[in-house]
């Protein structure tokens, strides 16, 4: 138990804290069909780009660098910030938003330094890469020399549909949500 950090507890709890989180999200949402639409702009644009970075990665196998890698250290991780905005546009709730804050601070921060410390670890070259592409914020350059194609046998082996049918699931929720509060 003396080896247990904060940012593996915050790993093992990110996906049962997210699905609580996702309860309180719909009970402080105040949704509106404006905000809704609004919002489909951000929660698309996050899930186009963490299925596009899914059928980059080889998981422990290479160190991904094309695609979205070439642009982000961590596109499925900035994917979900897209995600997470288009939500909070899509409630209408500050509460929301700060949960929110809390959840990418707290539980996802600690989580990519894992990670990142990881790659340092199993790949030598991820310290060049690292100097090269920014951790969350994309460069306009690209920092990559291989053109690496997209694999749609990676997407479905990582199971990135479940980020679109789970954002399907919310919108829906909160569609039938608004049109509860007009009755």
């Amino acid at each position: 138990m003396a080896n247990l950090t904060w940012s593996k507890i915050a790993r093992r709890v990110r996906v049962p804290l997210s699905f609580a989180f996702a309860a309180a999200y719909l009970w402080l949402a105040q949704p509106t069909i404006t905000s809704i639409l609004l919002s489909t702009i951000w929660i698309v644009s996050g899930i186009v780009l963490r299925g596009l970075a899914s059928g980059h990665l080889q998981k422990n196998e290479r160190l991904a660098t094309t695609g979205p890698y070439a642009y982000v250290r961590n596109p499925l991780y900035l994917g979900s910030v897209i995600l997470a905005l288009g939500f909070t546009i899509a409630a209408r709730s500050s509460w929301v938003g700060l949960g929110l804050l809390l959840l990418f601070l707290g539980i996802y921060l600690p989580v990519i330094r894992d990670e990142e410390a990881f790659l340092r670890e199993r790949f030598p070259e991820f310290a060049d890469y690292a100097l090269r592409v920014p951790r969350l914020l994309p460069s306009l350059r690209v920092s990559s020399t291989s053109t690496g194609e997209f694999s749609w046998a990676l997407y479905w082996k990582h199971r990135e549909y479940n980020a679109a049918l789970g954002s399907l699931a919310m919108l829906a929720a909160l569609v039938a949500k608004r049109l509860w509060i007009l009755q």
